[in-house]
């Protein structure tokens, strides 16, 4: 009678697999309780993690909204590009790009990183680590609606028109944490893409 020895996790995995609750469960917070209102005791109940283990690994609330703060850019970026890889080409691209980028600025994802904009502003440690990835999330975002705009930032003012479109729809998002604006929102993105259309035809070599 032979038996199976159960599969041993290595340690490393087991550490990755913990660290993704832990941060997984902070983003989740942060959504749902704000900055203020989470807490390091909290993170770990609703991420299933011992307090010491949650402690190991972040010692402190700091420790663990910076490595959150990591995440959520990685995350971000996963998400528009998968995005962006499912839009439709032809006449209603343009509007495709906006709504998609709607998506992701409206999304629980940018709820938890607005909430940690607005407590870096008045915390200079959290400023640190928070400036330098959103400029970074930031270039990323700009480069991929280039491109998916087909859109030549050497003619005059078509990276002006992107910065613009950007600002746009993150106002939008912005709008939409105080209450539900999606019929505003639609109406106003689709004269968006109207005008975004033209203006980078007008602007094409």
């Amino acid at each position: 009678m032979s038996s199976t020895a159960p599969t041993r996790v290595p340690q490393e995995e087991r550490t990755r697999v913990m660290r993704a609750r832990l941060l997984e469960a902070t983003v989740e917070c942060l959504v749902e309780r704000g900055f203020a209102g989470t807490s390091t005791t909290l993170v770990s109940q609703r991420a299933g993690v011992s307090r010491g283990a949650q402690l190991h690994h972040f010692p402190t609330k700091d420790a663990l909204v910076v490595a959150a703060v990591e995440h959520l850019s990685e995350v971000r970026r996963r998400e528009l590009v998968a995005a962006a890889a499912a839009l439709p080409t032809g006449e209603q691209r343009t509007r495709a790009v906006l709504g998609m980028l709607a998506d992701h600025f409206t999304s629980p994802v940018f709820t938890a990183a607005l909430e940690l904009w607005v407590a870096a502003r008045t915390d200079p440690g959290l400023l640190d680590a928070v400036a330098p990835l959103e400029q970074r999330v930031g270039r990323e975002t700009h480069r991929l609606t280039v491109e998916l705009l087909g859109a030549d930032e050497h003619a005059p003012g078509v990276r002006e028109l992107v910065q613009a479109t950007l600002d746009l729809v993150r106002g939008l998002g912005l709008a939409d944490t105080i209450t539900d604006d999606a019929r505003r929102r639609s109406r106003i993105l689709d004269e968006w893409a109207r005008v975004l259309d033209t203006a980078l035809k007008e602007r094409a070599p």
